[in-house]
């Protein structure tokens, strides 16, 4: 695992995420902040095997609209939902909006966090088999 080959295989990993969401505002940063988060893990390993069958997994994401499209699609709208930082409102829209998000869980109490974390512990497993079975290396 020498530098270069990191610094290829995110290039070539950025390059396909945004031919496959064809550079899109707010999915282009979703792609980027994934592959960020992917490549600065210290506890990540190097699999350059998952790195190929990732980009042929973009790479038809972004010929048709079939099944890799949308679940691209999906894993693009969970991390815009979780990382609101990345929508780009003007500040008065991020205001109003942590306003209302405040407001949301003042009214639904615990019930609606515990509701959320198992929401995304369900649909993490989930991600995990569809790579564990594809042998592709998304998050």
């Amino acid at each position: 695992m020498s530098s270069p080959e990191l610094l290829h295989a995110y290039r070539r990993l950025m390059r396909a995420g945004l031919r496959a969401v064809q550079f899109s505002s707010p999915s282009r940063y979703a792609i980027r902040g994934h592959l960020r988060d992917a490549f600065r893990d210290k506890q990540g390993t190097f699999d350059p095997e998952g790195i190929r069958r990732t980009i042929w997994f973009l790479n038809a994401a972004a010929q048709e609209r079939g099944l890799e499209h949308k679940i691209l699609k999906n894993i693009v709208r969970v991390f815009c939902s979780r990382n609101q930082t990345i929508m780009h409102f003007p500040w008065r829209q991020h205001l109003t909006l942590g306003r209302v998000f405040e407001a949301g869980l003042q009214k639904h109490g615990p019930r609606y966090d515990t509701l959320k974390d198992n929401e995304l512990e369900h649909y993490k497993r989930t991600i995990a088999m569809l790579n564990e079975t594809m042998g592709i290396c998304l998050r």
